[in-house]
């Protein structure tokens, strides 16, 4: 994230947008999650902030917009643009080792690292496992199973622990 500094007050807009969580992963910031890009303060107060979603049809993007903008104005910011880029794409691996950390605590699998494209160019989005020990966010087992390739949102799956038989939610890879 960058930013001028600029503050309302005596906030500035960069930790103000680094405080809003995610409306699907709220124990997550947008920060945290790596979906926020950027945050700039213009000269005469502007506030812009920069998203990028963690994939083209993510319906929560009207609401993370919504949310950034009233808690800068809510701040004290009057003029705040939320812009959406696309480029480079997002991937799990923006996800800080603080983000991966509160998934584990709230029983949720971190994704492993992304898959990556040998020959370049844009990599197919696969919305499944991407890797076939997901080790239990409760008791550390590796003995796990998937039960369904997809959870509350695409970009999950659920999957269940054959030695502690805790069922938990896993980020897939992208």
């Amino acid at each position: 994230m960058t930013g001028t500094g600029t503050m309302a007050g005596t906030v500035s807009a960069e930790r103000v947008a680094a405080e809003v969580v995610d409306p699907e992963l709220p124990m997550l910031t947008l920060a945290e999650l790596g979906v926020l890009r950027a945050v700039e303060t213009g000269t005469d107060g502007s506030v812009t902030a920069t998203l990028t979603p963690t994939y083209s049809g993510c319906p929560a993007m009207a609401e993370m917009r919504a949310d950034l903008a009233a808690r800068l104005e809510s701040a004290g910011f009057a003029d705040v643009r939320i812009v959406t880029v696309l480029d480079p794409p997002w991937t799990t691996d923006w996800i800080s080792d603080e983000g991966r950390r509160k998934l584990t605590e709230h029983g949720i699998a971190p994704p492993g690292p992304a898959p990556r494209h040998a020959g370049g160019g844009p990599l197919p989005l696969v919305l499944s496992p991407t890797r076939r020990v997901v080790p239990c966010p409760y008791c550390g087992s590796a003995d796990t199973e998937e039960t369904s390739r997809f959870g509350a949102t695409s970009c999950r799956a659920l999957r269940r622990c054959r030695s502690c038989l805790e069922p938990y939610e896993q980020v897939k890879e992208i």
